[in-house]
């Protein structure tokens, strides 16, 4: 009988170093921001080429979603408005990642009474970005570049071959 307790006291016992050093070494990992492009970023993005081009304020807002979603936004969703856009990435290499991420376009009402009207802004096509990502060897920075092709409603090319570089940093406390 004393054999058994004294192996059950023992499993228990290991099982909860186990446990202990898991959760603790987990919360070690994701509190130094080492794990990859998961989580939520700010970039800067300076095109090169196309509309956005003479634009120097532009940021991006990302969130990298485990198992190869996410979502971003920019500071000028609201001109015109637009929504966020969503897309997937994907490692591609040691601290390399890739991420392709569509938006809807919009187009601004012809008069103010199309807008009394209910017309508002109407969709116009949509954008592609294609992001190439390096993340920084201690997990909180990276670099980037960007592809960005337009095409209207029908899916014909309205704008392409746009690119963009792009400097970020992990958000966190």
């Amino acid at each position: 009988m004393r054999t058994v307790v004294w192996l059950c006291s023992f499993a228990l016992s290991v099982g909860s170093l186990v446990t202990g050093c898991a959760t603790s070494s987990a919360g070690a990992h994701k509190a130094t921001g080492v794990d990859g492009l998961v989580g939520a970023w700010r970039s800067k993005v300076q095109f090169k080429s196309g509309d956005w081009a003479k634009v120097r304020d532009l940021e991006f807002l990302y969130v990298f979603n485990p198992g190869g979603t996410m979502t971003e936004s920019s500071n000028y969703d609201g001109a015109p408005p637009v929504p966020p856009a969503y897309g997937v990435w994907r490692k591609t290499g040691l601290r390399q990642y890739e991420a392709k991420y569509v938006f809807f376009i919009t187009k601004p009402p012809a008069t103010f009474e199309d807008i009394s009207k209910g017309g508002g802004w109407q969709p116009a096509g949509y954008g592609v970005f294609v992001e190439r990502i390096t993340v920084s060897e201690d997990g909180k920075a990276s670099n980037s570049t960007i592809k960005y092709d337009a095409y209207d409603q029908a899916g014909k090319p309205t704008e392409t071959g746009n690119e963009a570089d792009v400097e970020g940093s992990r958000l966190s406390f």
